[in-house]
């Protein structure tokens, strides 16, 4: 069982900074403004060669009449029974409060160790008015600064001593499985499609759009398949980002894609494919993601004899010239399919990672060429003399031949579709490059 902390604390103490801290990179927003981390968030650490996993949660306030205060609540406890250990933080700079009182009770009801950790420790008069938190009566204290990463180093020897070398491996390999993004515009069902497929509430969702501000991992084990989902905040076109916030959940969103091996792009089936939608794939596919497309809300439609059959035509007209993309038509409520779009994605992983033999590829591609010379430049034939696969994330080929830079794009295209009609690689950009013999 792979080991797991949590960071809780009441709004505004700097979870999310030691969160950064601890995975060395900026995987949470922060901001000054409270409530800015909603649903709770997953990242990898690794110290002393133990790796282990910490999710950061939003600010926890007991009681709140808030929509979002209450539902953080829920995300806080989830995140508390998911854990095998607490950090529990607080704040010198506003001392003690009611809240984190509060807090301290549910924490010390619980059976799982907590580390008090006191923020914003950065000078000795600070240090001074540290020490009232002795009197919330936790064993484990530790005196840090989030923002410079004093103290952090302590913190984390405590944690890593709880750590088997077993728990510290299950970790590092849910590190390399296969990661699905799901992303698209807001309000297109994403977060409705990933509590559907895990059958539990791991998201906020609900209809206002841009609940989903971070990026957020979900481990997904059942009927024997092992990947990581990540649900993203939808993706608006720049002129309706108003809000800082909502700025940091593009580049979040954007980062996400980077992260993932397969993007599932959600399509409001009613609303059909816009401009935006379009600009999400290309974007994927320059990314050289792989890319399954689903069709999301389409128990809605109403339907003839040949509906789908019409409307995937229309897409793949649209998505051209990189038109080998599995389209599904699925509903996130219903369930509807929404299994399959799974085994499609990681049908799509696999042939990401498919890699041809040299000498089958050139058997097979120089029977294309022959079929199809390619065109005369200035009097010369064009001779392609050998092909090969280069050792890139992205399925890429390179084609030796006597004029590189002379081979215009419908043999390009040519040369591609020859490739996907020989060897599966539905749904995965496929790059082609023209090299000097």
């Amino acid at each position: 069982m792979s080991f797991t902390v949590a960071i809780v604390g009441r709004p505004n103490v700097g979870k999310s900074t030691l969160f950064n801290r601890l995975l060395e990179q900026r995987k949470a927003i922060v901001d000054d403004v409270s409530g800015v981390t909603r649903d709770r968030q997953y990242g990898m650490s690794d110290w002393n060669g133990k790796s282990f996993n910490v999710i950061d949660t939003g600010g926890f306030v007991p009681d709140s009449e808030d929509i979002f205060e209450k539902e953080i609540a829920k995300q806080v406890l989830i995140a508390m029974e998911e854990a095998n250990a607490i950090i529990f933080m607080v704040d010198t700079a506003t001392g003690m409060t009611d809240l984190d009182d509060s807090m301290a009770s549910i924490l010390r009801r619980g059976k799982k160790p907590v580390f008090l950790v006191v923020n914003k420790v950065d000078n000795p008069e600070r240090m001074l008015e540290a020490s009232e938190f002795y009197s919330l009566g936790f064993e484990n204290i530790f005196f840090v600064s989030s923002i410079s990463g004093s103290g952090t180093g302590e913190l984390l020897d405590a944690i890593s001593s709880l750590i088997s070398e077993e728990a510290s491996e299950e970790t590092k390999e849910i590190a390399g499985l296969p990661k699905f993004a799901i992303i698209g515009q807001p309000n297109v069902g994403k977060s409705s499609l990933l509590n559907s497929l895990i059958g539990e509430e791991r998201t906020i969702v609900s209809d206002i759009p841009g609940t989903t501000r971070d990026t957020i991992h979900t481990h997904y084990n059942l009927f024997k398949k092992e990947f990581v989902l990540i649900d993203t905040a939808g993706i608006r076109r720049k002129s309706k980002v108003e809000e800082d916030l909502e700025f940091y959940s593009v580049i979040r969103a954007i980062r996400a894609m980077d992260e993932a091996d397969v993007c599932l792009l959600l399509i409001d089936a009613g609303k059909g494919i816009s401009a935006q939608d379009l600009n999400i794939f290309s974007l994927a596919a320059r990314k050289g993601k792989g890319i399954v497309v689903l069709v999301n809300k389409w128990d809605l439609v109403k339907k003839e004899t040949n509906t789908a059959k019409e409307y995937e035509a229309e897409l793949k007209k649209r998505f051209a010239p990189f038109s080998d993309v599995p389209i599904l038509f699925i509903s996130a409520k219903e369930k509807t399919r929404i299994f399959k779009a799974i085994e499609i994605a990681l049908e799509v992983y696999e042939n990401k990672q498919r890699k041809i033999p040299t000498s089958q590829l050139n058997e097979v591609m120089q029977k294309a060429i022959q079929s199809y010379h390619p065109p005369v430049v200035r009097g010369h034939p064009l001779k392609i003399k050998f092909v090969t696969q280069l050792p890139t994330q992205v399925p890429s080929f390179a084609f030796f031949c006597n004029f590189p830079d002379d081979v215009k794009t419908p043999y390009k295209n040519y040369l591609e579709n020859q490739l996907r009609n020989h060897f599966n690689f539905q749904g995965v950009p496929v790059r082609i490059y023209f090299r000097k013999k």
